[in-house]
């Protein structure tokens, strides 16, 4: 079986090297590409990527617009956000133009390793039988709780009172779990949970 490609873009030296040894080391199968800016990106020739990380700052250019050209040039491929912090603005702005995820570089690597592991399962990446993250090592306890709220059809709002969180920090905590899951939507993400096993 070919390994998938990933293509990490980033402009900081440190991050990129860190990010992509995590990658390296956890994801065996998967081909790790590097490039420290968008037009070294777009001029790649013969890479056909899986899936993109794209830094959120990149210098000279916007997230949103980085987006706009990744898919321009790869219609197939997804392209998930990196951000070193929560911009509810600018997180919406990138899912509108096509971003399928954002993912903190606050995670921990066992947990950017389940989102990308995730990401990639449309394009043919395959972990060992069995291999599957049980909740506990996939989630934190306020993700569990999350969760579970959002599976019974709780809105961000309500989540947010319920649990005595700002709407702002649950919207993050949602869209990391809809990476964790696979899924592109609330309802998609409850079904995905329900059938790993993590919410009865």
């Amino acid at each position: 079986m070919s390994a998938s490609t990933l293509l990490l873009i980033d402009d900081h030296p440190l991050f990129l090297s860190g990010i992509s040894l995590v990658l390296r080391e956890g994801l065996k199968q998967v081909e790790v590409l590097e490039t420290g800016s968008l037009s070294e990106a777009l001029q790649l020739r013969h890479a056909d990527p899986a899936l993109i990380l794209l830094d959120q700052q990149l210098q000279g250019v916007s997230g949103v617009t980085g987006i706009a050209a990744l898919r321009r040039k790869w219609p197939a491929t997804k392209v998930a956000l990196l951000s070193g912090c929560d911009m509810s603005a600018l997180r919406d702005e990138a899912l509108a133009a096509g971003a399928v995820a954002f993912i903190s570089k606050t995670d921990k690597p066992r947990t950017l390793l389940h989102q990308v592991r995730a990401l990639l399962d449309d394009h043919g990446l395959q972990e060992p039988a069995g291999s599957e993250p049980s909740v506990s090592e996939s989630l934190t306890a306020r993700q569990v709780e999350v969760l579970e709220l959002l599976c019974r059809g709780l809105s961000n709002k309500a989540i947010a009172q319920h649990l005595h969180l700002s709407e702002y920090t649950v919207r993050g905590h949602v869209q990391t779990l809809l990476g964790l899951l696979g899924a592109s939507s609330r309802g998609e993400a409850a079904f995905n949970a329900r059938r790993r096993g993590w919410i009865v």
